[in-house]
């Protein structure tokens, strides 16, 4: 079963600027251990520099390798308050008012997916992508729910987790990551759509062959081949030439 057309543009809409913050957030963290109550609202990272407690946090629901599927926060029986699953329920209005199934069903079955084979890992981290460009929040985190391998994910909020203003050597950063390593649908929309949330007023050619970033944190442009891929990356920053 092939996902629907509106689902994977929320993943390219989501793919880089959620890069950037789980790349922050890595930084922020470095080598921890996480713990949450969803019955008192807690998230808490133990790092070593400290504890990092969560001023809010989203739980958005469960990838289990038993069933082989994703069961939604709001779709949950466990028991837990509606307020920790409050997102994940605006999420489903979004998929229904939108008609992406993916987003709008209680339990998704890992073959609706476009994976071979997934793991629950990367199904929770899918899911993460699609609520992400839907709420805005875009720093997720995901960790084991029991001893089966099954895979809780959540949105974290924290001031520490928000990303700094946009320069350029962490934008090329990021777009050279998540060209490497992304699974991208459409490029084009990827780059622009991150470009774009990080105020940096891409413009396509008459063509399309090629994304024109005129800013003061990078100029220059990003060259498409005929398939829509990306070949080139020309982009400096201003001054530094």
């Amino acid at each position: 079963m092939r996902p629907t057309p509106a689902f994977v543009n929320l993943l390219d809409d989501a793919a880089f600027l959620s890069l950037e913050h789980q790349l922050h957030l890595a930084d922020v963290l470095g080598e921890h251990s996480w713990q949450v109550n969803l019955q008192t609202r807690s998230f808490t990272f133990d790092t070593e520099r400290g504890s990092v407690e969560c001023t809010d946090f989203h739980f958005l629901g469960t990838a289990a390798p038993g069933p082989s599927s994703w069961l939604w926060s709001w779709a949950n029986r466990s028991g837990f308050p509606e307020s920790v699953a409050a997102l994940a329920a605006s999420v489903r209005k979004f998929g229904v008012e939108h008609e992406i199934s993916e987003l709008s069903v209680p339990e998704l079955p890992f073959d609706t997916l476009p994976f071979d084979q997934p793991e629950p890992y990367q199904v929770a981290a899918v899911l993460t992508e699609a609520a992400k460009a839907v709420t805005a929040h875009w720093t997720g985190y995901q960790g084991p729910a029991g001893d089966d391998g099954t895979r809780a994910a959540f949105l974290v909020d924290h001031p520490d987790f928000r990303l700094p203003p946009a320069e350029g050597a962490r934008i090329m950063r990021t777009l050279t990551e998540g060209l490497s390593g992304l699974a991208l649908y459409d490029q084009r929309r990827a780059l622009n759509s991150y470009l774009a949330l990080r105020g940096l007023n891409p413009v396509f050619s008459a063509d399309e062959s090629q994304l024109i970033v005129d800013s003061p944190v990078l100029a220059g442009t990003i060259g498409f081949d005929e398939h829509g891929v990306a070949a080139s990356l020309e982009l400096t920053r201003p001054g530094s030439r």
